[in-house]
């Protein structure tokens, strides 16, 4: 096995962290997580393989964007990369949140003949205490946000984020992602403004730091099939058949979302805006797609997907370094379109009808909360809450809403690695669109510019 390329390593593995996770939920089924095998998997995919991933994300990510940046004399165009970026982010998730808007008025997955799901309501009526339980331990995470906005609304709270108090704390903080951009940002290009000896040998330092993040990133790859039968086997062991298949018409609806907006509207923009051929980035990216999905980390996967970017697609240090930490904090894609399914889901199930203007508002919540949500397992449920506290349920329905999501909780693993891959494959489509209409030559194919 380890004669193959490792996507067919990553393969394998996913197939056999499947068998091994269905066949420890048939044995012991609802008592699967409590057991030692369960808890093996779990070591090797989120402790060992996660882990390390993570453990480089701060100094790979820091190091690319300054070196990336400061190791060019001129930082001219950086404006014009950062508006191309923004508009490419915000057009991606708009037409993936109209795609899941579409898919779930035409599904209707929560109901039966125009009526709420009679199996889905009375499983969740059985086990709501369990359901509500788990909506609720998410609502908590929601509620602060949702009793204190900021005055100045999205924006004025993305700035707040962006401006670390302390620089040494966030630059040790995975989650404070966009202060880490911005403290990279002002190093970089305070680098640029100035001169001497001293200032070629920190950047030269920093650029060596660059180089060697990357290498025990390829280190770390070469543990991705064990890490992989790890974490696909715990999903699987945890999940059991008889719910699955109570919210096989909502998992349908999602995954076919995702499936449109991945296998037909980002090749197309890539074809289309970038001249490329789409199956020779998949081709590249199939490391960083298979390590999405099994991950279900947007952020866990950046350091594989720097990686392929710049030695498979050919995407310059300059380009992939700003856009790709970028994206994984604001752009995503599967995100935005898996919140717009999943609350007009919930309103299906509990007997809300929703008119057109609920329907715009969820759009743009979507979108909006979509940009604030933490590229880990499972964020994208605390922005649920709070577009169903905002357009959809009343306090006194709050409840109900919560063992919803108690439900969509329980499923929701499988959809996250789903969704994770479209977070992923957009940034990385994103950064080629922008790489081209700065006239860098890929490894892709298409027309060569000067």
């Amino acid at each position: 096995m380890f004669k193959l390329k490792l996507h067919w390593q990553i393969l394998i593995a996913l197939l056999f962290g499947v068998i091994a996770g269905t066949l420890i939920q048939r044995e012991f089924g609802l008592d699967a997580k409590e057991t030692v095998y369960v808890g093996i998997l779990k070591f090797l995919g989120n402790t060992v393989f996660i882990g390390l991933l993570k453990m480089v994300i701060v100094p790979l990510i820091f190091s690319s964007i300054v070196a990336g940046i400061a190791g060019r004399k001129k930082s001219r165009g950086f404006g014009r990369l950062g508006m191309k970026t923004l508009g490419y982010y915000m057009l991606t998730s708009s037409v993936a949140i109209l795609i899941g808007l579409s898919i779930v008025n035409l599904m209707k997955p929560g109901l039966v003949d125009g009526q709420p799901n009679p199996e889905l309501v009375k499983f969740m009526s059985e086990n709501s205490a369990e359901f509500e339980k788990k909506g609720e331990l998410v609502g908590k995470d929601a509620t602060g946000l949702q009793d204190k906005p900021h005055p100045l609304g999205v924006v004025g709270s993305l700035i707040e984020r962006m401006i670390p108090e302390n620089v040494f704390q966030s630059a040790s903080d995975n989650g404070s992602m966009l202060s880490l951009i911005f403290i990279s940002l002002i190093t970089a290009f305070g680098l640029l403004s100035l001169q001497g000896q001293a200032v070629e040998t920190v950047t030269d330092l920093i650029i060596g730091v660059n180089e060697l993040m990357i290498k025990i990133t390829g280190w770390i790859m070469k543990l991705a099939p064990l890490g992989v039968f790890g974490l696909m086997g715990w999903t699987i062991s945890q999940t059991g058949p008889s719910f699955l298949f109570s919210m096989s018409k909502y998992m349908f609806s999602v995954i076919l979302a995702l499936g449109i907006h991945f296998f037909i509207v980002l090749p197309l923009m890539l074809f289309l805006l970038a001249k490329v051929n789409p199956i020779n980035h998949f081709s590249a990216m199939k490391e960083a797609l298979l390590t999405s999905f099994s991950t279900a980390s947007s952020s866990a996967t950046l350091p594989v997907t720097l990686k392929c970017l710049q030695q498979n697609a050919g995407v310059s240090k300059r380009v992939s370094s700003f856009v790709l930490p970028l994206g994984a904090t604001v752009n995503m894609d599967g995100t935005a379109l898996y919140e717009c399914v999943a609350v007009l889901f919930i309103a299906q199930v509990m007997g809300i009808t929703l008119d057109f203007s609920a329907q715009l508002s969820i759009v743009i919540l979507a979108l909006l909360t979509s940009i604030g949500v933490a590229g880990v397992p499972s964020a994208s449920l605390v922005a649920i809450v709070i577009i169903l506290q905002n357009v959809v349920v009343a306090d006194a329905k709050l409840e109900g809403a919560f063992a919803a999501i108690g439900a969509i909780y329980a499923v929701d693993r499988i959809l996250d690695m789903c969704r994770t891959s479209v977070n992923v494959f957009s940034d990385s489509c994103g950064a080629v669109i922008v790489a081209r209409s700065e006239g860098e030559n890929l490894l892709l194919g298409g027309p060569e510019r000067n």
